[in-house]
């Protein structure tokens, strides 16, 4: 998801955020202390959301409704789970390095419990994001959803994302 909203900003020229980086606070190490709610929203509005053109990347589904109305595209990404965990682990050593997340490494059990708790995203049997409710999100959502196969190349994906602006 992240990837492709870089990849998107990156070829409109347009700002990228993602919403880890609303949701958490900053904390070394990272994801250790969510936002308030409130917090994550006012947080959203100075930064970027007066811009006329901005790419934003993650799930705000149960937190940000309220930034809904400017949305003028959603893109849904689904990829299969096997596909999906092996990027989590990926994007585990590439932000704690690869020793840190390995057996022995002092962020090895907190990302295997990472992703434990994100391999049930399918199944929506386990608190927090799931398949589920990410549907009955998109269902309500008054702008259009594109809705792509994040196993298929990134390039394909922007390409297919431009299309959907361009009308």
């Amino acid at each position: 998801m992240t990837s492709l909203g870089r990849a998107l900003a990156d070829a409109l020229a347009i700002p990228h955020h993602d919403t880890d980086d609303y949701f958490w606070q900053p904390t070394i190490p990272p994801y250790r202390n969510m936002r308030e709610i409130a917090e994550r929203l006012r947080l959203m509005r100075e930064v970027f959301l007066p811009r006329a053109d901005w790419v934003l990347s993650g799930s705000l589904a149960s937190w940000g409704d309220a930034i809904i109305p400017q949305f003028d595209l959603v893109a849904f990404l689904t990829a299969p789970s096997a596909v999906r965990l092996q990027r989590l682990r990926a994007r585990e050593a590439r932000h704690f390095g690869a020793d840190a997340v390995a057996p022995g490494g002092w962020r090895h059990q907190e990302t295997e419990e990472f992703i434990e708790w994100a391999s049930h995203y399918d199944a929506g049997d386990r608190e927090g994001r799931s398949l589920a409710r990410h549907k009955a999100w998109l269902a309500a959502l008054p702008c259009p959803v594109l809705r792509l196969d994040g196993a298929r190349p990134l390039p394909e994906l922007v390409a297919e994302v431009r299309a959907a602006i361009d009308g």
